[in-house]
């Protein structure tokens, strides 16, 4: 049976999609920046006979077609850019370059793609139909690769039936998949923030208007487009993660910078509660005497699974591994640059188990210490090959 082939072949290519992940983890490259890992992709695509072409740049595109009659169309895509972060692992796999990291494991979304690569085009006589392979640059910096390869053409000529991605998460153990119907993922908006007042002496405060006693209440009152405008049953996130006041003990400064980030899974409250946020801190900041330079940079849109298909992935994945290796997940606030495809065509995204607690695998993606359990990797190629042979119908 196809199943039984599929998973031969992941355990028999699986030394080699280690190999690949482990040269790619060491030799990271930044958003857009990707030209090394681009020209290791297409030597790996030539070695395999698997025609390609550039897209966006670094981009990659290539195609499988299956020697079966079949006018089906499906596309697998991996991202494969880094972020600056710099390694804390002791393994022999490092980075080697100095503050840039595969923390997210887009290494792994590649080296995987790669490998499922493989096990189609050794297959295609057992199966009709053409398969997309997307290698996208730049999931972590906006615009997003993936808005630059739509833009491109990547989906069409021919248009997919369905999009298929994965991403690598230490929660969910090796062996396992998580996966949910419907809105999943959120969507990403970056905040830049200025307040400006009068400083002057801490000893002073009258003479002077104070702007770090005014972006302290702007950084509380926001927190009311979540707790009192947004509707309970929308998930809403407002984050401020930097603040720089530089004055000192005693010297109260001009102005104030803040960055932080907005996230939800509606259009229409997206939009209004852009208009609220900036009117609310601008007032604010007017109120108190000083003024507000307030800038929403937009990012991804939110992620949908489209129902009918993900109900198909999910009983693939059941068939592939198991009743017990599929998991259920909730609304992740997490943004992926993936809700793009999912936007303009019916599209699947699932999250690999990677972590492995008896093994101390735990660390969470974007920081110094993230790394996966490798046995994963088996799973993660055979089981985007398997899905892809099903949803084209054979």
């Amino acid at each position: 049976m196809l199943k039984e082939q599929i998973e031969k072949l992941a355990v028999a290519i699986n030394q080699d999609v280690v190999s690949n992940r482990r040269h790619l983890h060491a030799h990271p490259e930044l958003s857009f920046k990707e030209y090394e890992t681009s020209a290791f992709i297409k030597r790996k695509l030539d070695e395999m006979e698997i025609p390609w072409q550039p897209v966006a740049d670094t981009g990659i595109l290539a195609i499988i077609h299956g020697d079966k009659p079949s006018d089906q169309v499906i596309a697998l895509r991996a991202d494969m850019d880094a972020l600056a972060i710099t390694e804390a692992n002791n393994v022999e796999y490092a980075s080697l370059l100095k503050g840039v990291m595969h923390a997210c494991g887009h290494d792994v979304h590649t080296a995987s793609l790669l490998g499922t690569a493989r096990i189609l085009q050794s297959i295609k006589s057992e199966f009709g139909g053409i398969v997309k392979l997307i290698f996208q640059p730049a999931e972590e910096k906006l615009p997003g690769g993936a808005s630059v390869m739509i833009k491109e053409g990547v989906l069409e000529n021919p248009k997919p039936h369905a999009v298929i991605g994965q991403h690598v998460m230490p929660s969910i153990a090796t062996g396992k998949i998580g996966i949910r119907k419907g809105k999943h993922m959120a969507s990403m908006d970056e905040l830049y923030v200025t307040v400006h007042g009068k400083g002057g002496h801490g000893a002073q405060p009258h003479q002077n208007i104070d702007p770090v006693l005014i972006a302290a209440h702007i950084i509380i009152a926001l927190q009311q487009v979540v707790s009192r405008m947004a509707n309970p049953h929308m998930p809403t996130v407002l984050s401020f993660g930097k603040l720089i006041a530089n004055g000192t003990n005693n010297v109260i400064p001009d102005q104030v910078y803040l960055e932080g980030t907005f996230r939800t899974l509606d259009e229409d409250w997206r939009t209004e509660a852009h208009s609220r946020i900036k009117k609310m801190a601008e007032t604010i900041a007017e109120s108190m005497g000083g003024r507000c330079e307030f800038k929403i940079v937009k990012g991804y849109p939110f992620l949908v699974n489209e129902e009918k298909l993900t109900e198909q992935v999910y009983s693939y994945a059941r068939h592939y591994l198991g009743n017990e290796n599929v998991q259920d997940l909730e609304i992740w606030m997490a943004a992926e640059d993936f809700a793009y495809y999912s936007q303009v065509a019916d599209s699947c995204f699932y999250l690999l188990g990677t972590g492995n607690k008896a093994r101390g695998i735990t660390a969470a993606v974007h920081t110094p210490v993230f790394d996966i359990d490798e046995n994963a990797l088996t799973v993660s190629t055979g089981l985007m090959a398997y899905i892809a042979v099903k949803r084209l119908g054979n």
